[in-house]
Order: C-alpha cells, then structure tokens, then sequence
C-alpha cells in the first residue's frame, strides 16, 4: 500500500493512495490496532472532502453537488465510534465526485468521456448504476441534472482508479484478513448515511437500512443481532430496501472463508441540522447508538469465529 505508517500507541496509523491532483492528501486513512481490539472493520467511502480545485471547476454547481453526493459527516461518526470501541477505521478523503469507492471500477458511464469507449473496455454495456447518473465517476443527480461542464478524458478515470480506487480496495481486503486470522471471522462495517426516507405503507420511515445484499454477504445470526439492537433500541429499521449494499460487499464479503459484510445507512436528519449540513443536537446520540451496535456485532463476530464460522443458521437462532 503506498503511504507511511505511524506508530500511536498500540494503534497503526496509515495513509494511503493519492488523490490526484490533491498536492499529496492521501486517498484514504486505516486506523487499525495492533493487536486488533474486536473483530470488526468501520469504512467509510463517502465522506471525503478533500476537493481539488481542478475537479471543483469542472462543476456546474459544486456547492449543491458536494454536499448531495457526499455521506455528510459520517466520517466523524465513525471516528467518534472508532475512539470509544478501539475498532478498526479506514476513511476515505477522496470524495465520491471523484471516483465512487462502492463501485466496480468497470461500473462505467463512457458517454461521460471525450473519446468515447476505449476498445480495452470490451462491448458490454454500462452497469445499472452507471445508466442511472451514479457510476464509478457520477454523472447526473435528481433536480440537479448533469454534474459536469464539460466532458472527462480517459486518462483522468485511470489516474483515479490507480491512486485511489485500487489501493483503497488492497487496504481493505488486507485489514479483514488479518482481523479474520486473528478472531477467525471478521465484520464489515460500510457505513453511510442516506437522506429522510419518506412514510411507507403507513409506517415511519427507518432511521436505519441494513444491508446483506440479501443475506448473502453476511451470516444470518449477524443480520439478527442488528435488528435485535435496533429493536431494544426502539430505533426503526429496514432490511435491504432501499439499500442492499453496494461494491463494497460484493467484492469484500466471503462468509464461507469467515468475511462478512453489513451496509449500515443511517438518516441524515437523525445526526444532522435542519439543513442537512452541519452536526445536529442527535449527533452525540447517534454517536451512543452505533458504539453499542458495534460492541453488540463485534460480540456476535467473536462468537461466529470461535466456532469456525460454520455454525448454521438454524442453531445460531436458537
């Protein structure tokens, strides 16, 4: 992984990647101490704010498109969370505008580029997310239309994928192994915020989302364990729609080898002001939530991994 180490206490501070552009800010930060305290990783890929000025240019209008596109303030959540835990940290300081850390690196819209679609792409088509505005670079959002003023070159997708992208990617599947060996199973924690869903069939709308990507990511007794603190908690929450989870676990999730993954979405109003901009009056709350949720699944990754990861759901729900 490019980037130095810092030694803090028991803790190893890493920087890694580059951002392009950036004037050396690395594309992201782990905090992961030695020896590992729980058996849980917290990323967060949406929270960066560290904009060139070369990409804020090129915006059409990059007050409302940074804070739309942005997880805002997560990454101080899970600072907070990771301080009060000792769980394991990695943040990213690219921000999403740039390159989208939970999209494949293929999730392509080339109607976005000069040139067009390289020959090296092969013939297939955009993926979902990419036809919908928000791909590996997001194009469009809803109210707001097209992003950009102007098109990309092919270069700057390749620069972004090899500074950012790609050892982003190294640094978390290495952390989760090395939790793994340890613990003999290890949690990831992808953690994002969404904004204010609205009331569906009646119901409150969730103040939290969590995604398996429909069980299979994650072993049962995990997805049980969240929605049983979340129930103790009185908090309302939803299981994969509308958010199953993205790249991120497709691609870092393995229960059989004893990786598994959760997408946690959390409203925005919930730890946010009225404006949906700065830290609101729940922030400190939401803080407390998530550091018992976490303790609650790092408990139950602990148990999964002393028992070799294998226990079948059947059992575990006994």
């Amino acid at each position: 992984m490019n980037g130095n180490s810092v030694i803090q206490g028991d803790s190893r501070q890493t920087a890694g990647g580059s951002i392009p552009d950036g004037g050396g800010i690395p594309a992201f930060s782990l905090r992961l101490p030695q020896p590992s305290m729980l058996p849980l990783l917290i990323a967060v890929p949406h929270a960066g704010r560290a904009y060139p000025a070369s990409l804020l240019e090129r915006m059409r209008n990059p007050g409302f498109t940074t804070l739309r596109l942005e997880d805002r303030y997560v990454d101080r959540l899970g600072e907070a969370v990771a301080r009060e835990t000792g769980a394991a940290l990695l943040i990213a300081h690219a921000p999403r505008a740039m390159i989208d850390l939970n999209r494949a690196a293929d999730d392509v819209d080339w109607d976005m580029f000069a040139l067009g679609k390289p020959a090296s792409a092969g013939s297939g088509d955009a993926g979902m997310r990419a036809r919908s505005g928000l791909g590996l670079i997001p194009r469009r959002l809803p109210g707001l239309g097209e992003l950009w003023k102007r098109r990309h070159d092919e270069e700057d997708l390749t620069n972004r994928i090899d500074a950012v992208h790609s050892p982003y990617h190294a640094c978390l599947a290495d952390s989760l192994a090395q939790l793994r060996d340890r613990w003999g199973a290890a949690l990831l924690l992808d953690l994002h915020s969404m904004p204010p869903l609205g009331h569906r069939g009646g119901q409150a709308a969730p103040e939290f989302v969590v995604g398996d990507r429909f069980g299979s990511a994650c072993h049962g007794a995990l997805v049980a364990s969240c929605f049983g603190f979340f129930a103790e908690a009185r908090c309302s929450a939803a299981h994969n729609r509308p958010y199953a989870g993205g790249y991120g676990l497709e691609r870092h999730a393995a229960p059989g080898e004893g990786v598994h993954a959760l997408q946690l979405e959390v409203d925005r109003s919930s730890y946010l002001d009225s404006r949906l901009a700065e830290p609101g009056e729940g922030f400190d709350r939401m803080v407390d939530l998530l550091c018992a949720l976490v303790r609650r699944l790092a408990a139950a990754t602990a148990d999964l991994g002393q028992q070799g990861g294998a226990v079948e759901w059947a059992n575990a729900a006994e």
